[in-house]
């Protein structure tokens, strides 16, 4: 099968073209055609030579979380899932091979069956940026009626559905973004919008009883700034890993409480985000498209930062 593949990892890291063998179905594992991938942060820095790499086992690598495709094989006849059926999920790279390639092999309760109005292109930006959300804002911080919620990147993959997700669950939501996305953010339910460009988000705020953050200290200390609108008792839910390793310290030496968030490939939480899409709730944002040979080019634009929502790759064209 074709793949688009790494034969190493760090800085100077490039995507290739290369024909590879079809993963071997097992035990509970599905096995899909796959018509477009996702492309997500953590493929990013696994590549760059971060993220999950020190667990890939051998070179060339496929890399690759998200997918949306239709059923190859299932485990038995009488499988929920069946041969045919449109279907997206959430992978486990390194524990097995990537989404950037045309065929890959998925345990069961990591599958479900696509939103019923949504094409492969959207339905593959769904998986690991709305179950981080879901897991962020739902399971965690418990989005609930007048929390006021803050949340960094309102416009990106995670917080474009973090943002949907919080204001559906009753949420007061305030969101960090450009100006350019300001129009945006409002039109996903937040209702004061901070320019961070011009407005330090804790003079303006208010006072707020969750922060999700997705940007950490990495950046202009983000993290570290959050803790000054938090009310004392408060939360702050930090997501992308290792971008503020003092946290729980600073945090709890003014009283709020503090995690990190890893997300799950759960096919239940993705078929009742699923329910959320085809009512209308929620909606992904596919900000561009890449044939599967430009993954380079679209880690590049991942790399620059400003995405609105998702970016995609194109691995096949729509089944008839």
């Amino acid at each position: 099968m074709r793949a688009l593949v790494v034969d190493e990892t760090g800085e100077g890291a490039v995507f290739r073209m290369a024909d590879v063998p079809q993963p071997l179905r097992v035990q509970d594992e599905v096995l899909v055609r796959v018509i477009a991938a996702g492309v997500n942060p953590i493929d990013r820095k696994t590549k760059l030579g971060r993220g999950v790499s020190a667990a890939i086992p051998s070179y060339p690598a496929i890399l690759g979380l998200d997918f949306a495709g239709v059923v190859e094989e299932v485990p038995y006849a009488a499988h929920p899932l069946k041969v045919g059926d449109r279907v997206y999920g959430m992978g486990r790279v390194p524990r097995m091979t990537g989404t950037y390639a045309e065929v890959v092999s998925i345990p069961s309760m990591s599958v479900a069956p696509m939103p019923i109005g949504t094409g492969f292109v959207e339905a593959a930006g769904i998986p690991c940026a709305a179950l981080t959300a879901w897991g962020a804002v739902v399971d965690v911080a418990r989005a609930h009626d007048g929390q006021r919620m803050l949340i960094h990147a309102g416009a990106g993959g995670v917080g474009h559905f973090a943002v949907q997700l919080a204001t559906y669950f009753g949420a007061q939501v305030t969101a960090t973004g450009s100006p350019r996305n300001a129009d945006f953010l409002r039109s996903l339910g937040a209702q004061q919008v901070i320019d961070h460009t011009s407005e330090r988000f804790e003079e303006v705020a208010g006072e707020q009883d969750v922060v999700i953050d997705l940007i950490g200290n990495v950046i202009d200390d983000t993290g570290t700034r959050s803790l000054d609108v938090i009310r004392r008792g408060g939360l702050i839910v930090n997501v992308p890993t290792k971008s503020w390793p003092t946290m729980a310290e600073e945090a709890a030496a003014r009283g709020i409480r503090a995690t990190g968030f890893v997300v799950s490939p759960d096919a239940r939480t993705l078929s009742v985000i699923s329910r959320l899409v085809d009512d209308g709730a929620i909606r992904v944002h596919v900000d561009e498209v890449f044939p599967l040979e430009q993954g380079e080019t679209a880690h590049t634009r991942l790399g620059g930062g400003h995405v609105r929502g998702k970016l995609v790759l194109r691995v096949a064209d729509d089944p008839e």
